[in-house]
């Protein structure tokens, strides 16, 4: 697939207990502060309909939920994400930062999940040509994770084993392989101001251009 975006779309990416929600904060937190005019949303959700599939997607009360339709419920979110908020801000040239959005599906449903392709045939029908131009991916080992969120009312997700953790963190290491140059690995182990510098000094030259 190749984007058309007049505008810019960023997204933030991690496994569970990264930092990943902590460093979409601390970069909105930075864009206001240097006077940039952006969208900020989230997946699942970012609509009324999104919230909905959100709060049945991730609701631990459905442990008997099957792999696809969990799987199908991302994607059916990220669609009307994609056409109701999405493609119009960027098609308006704005700058768009989302938390989570298409690699979520493919590690998480295609390769932890172990649907493969068809996670894929699926959400490049639900995103067209509308792709992230950056995307920051905070990785943290399982096990830190985990550690980082045993406290905390888990998610539906979040309750899986270590062993589903760990292959989000492979599925990850693997689409960073695949798009060095879009998706920029950051360590999520150190200070959560360590970590922002990283973010910073790759964001500061990408606001420049604008």
């Amino acid at each position: 697939m190749t984007k058309s975006n007049k505008g810019l779309f960023i997204t933030m990416e991690g496994p569970d207990g990264s930092g990943k929600s902590t460093q979409m904060t601390l970069l909105c937190e930075y864009l206001r502060e240097q006077g940039v005019d952006f969208l900020q949303t989230r997946e699942p959700g970012g609509t009324a309909i999104g919230e909905k599939i959100r709060n049945l997607v991730l609701d631990k009360s459905h442990p008997e939920m099957d792999d696809l339709t969990e799987a199908m419920l991302y994607a059916a979110a990220r669609a009307q994400h994609v056409a109701e908020v999405i493609r119009p801000a960027l098609a308006q040239g704005q700058l768009v930062v989302c938390d989570r959005f298409m690699d979520s599906s493919l590690v998480y449903q295609g390769y932890a999940r172990g649907l493969g392709q068809p996670v894929t045939v699926m959400n490049q029908l639900a995103v067209g040509d509308c792709l992230p131009d950056v995307t920051f991916l905070v990785l943290v080992d399982p096990k830190t994770g985990m550690n980082r969120i045993q406290h905390k009312d888990r998610d539906r997700l979040e309750q899986l084993d270590e062993t589903f953790h760990q292959k989000v963190y492979e599925g990850y290491i693997q689409l960073w392989e695949q798009s060095p140059n879009r998706i920029h690995r950051i360590n999520g182990t150190r200070d959560q101001k360590c970590v922002f510098e990283d973010v910073k000094d790759i964001i500061d030259p990408i606001l420049a251009k604008r």
